[in-house]
């Protein structure tokens, strides 16, 4: 088997595994429904992943991969905090568009497991006493107002999350339906939730 076909394979089961794991959950989901959603045999699926939860790992550890290095990235550079926040908000959006069922799937993994799914974030490189560091940083340097930097972090997150989220009713309720619409709608949030967030929280 050549190394771009392997490449190939592995990421059309990749893609399979997110579908099935977002509508059965971690327990719910079966290896040969993965199987036949990614258009393959259960023998070839095994090959590649000899369990349901190394393949389950896989699958998130990718997903994951794609938000927390530029997260962590993002903390660690001397940007201005304006800067980062707009990097992070922007990319973050961006990346939840393109992966819809990710809130989902976190919010079902919440309830089922929040422990698994604390190290899967945390083997994914996330550092979150260094993400609250970078904040009590910036209000000790009066970049930013005096508050708990938990308390921040969370909040951006909602912002951004909630909206994804909620995607089939809030598409009802305000869109009627119209997924263009819906869409156009999350992409101006990438600047609403910029200027809303900077100018609840900066100094000038």
């Amino acid at each position: 088997m050549t190394n771009l076909k392997k490449d190939n394979t592995e990421e059309k089961i990749l893609n399979a595994a997110q579908n099935v794991f977002v509508r059965k959950g971690m327990d719910g989901a079966r290896m040969q429904e993965i199987a036949d959603e990614a258009g393959i045999n259960k023998a070839l699926l095994h090959y590649y992943f000899r369990s349901k939860q190394q393949l389950f790992n896989a699958t998130f550890e990718s997903l994951f991969s794609k938000i927390i290095p530029n997260v962590m990235r993002m903390v660690q550079s001397d940007q201005p905090i304006e800067e980062k926040l707009e990097f992070f908000i922007e990319n973050y959006i961006d990346v939840l568009m393109k992966n819809p069922f990710l809130p989902t799937f976190i919010l079902k993994e919440i309830h089922q497991d929040p422990e698994f799914l604390a190290e899967l974030i945390r083997s994914s490189g996330l550092e979150s006493s260094k993400v609250v560091e970078m904040f009590k940083n910036e209000i000790e340097k009066g970049t930013i107002r005096t508050m708990d930097a938990r308390d921040l972090l969370i909040s951006i997150l909602s912002l951004i999350i909630f909206p994804i989220a909620s995607k089939p009713l809030l598409s009802l309720l305000f869109f009627d339906d119209d997924q263009k619409n819906y869409m156009d709608f999350i992409e101006r949030r990438k600047v609403t939730v910029k200027e809303f967030v900077l100018h609840s929280i900066l100094i000038k």
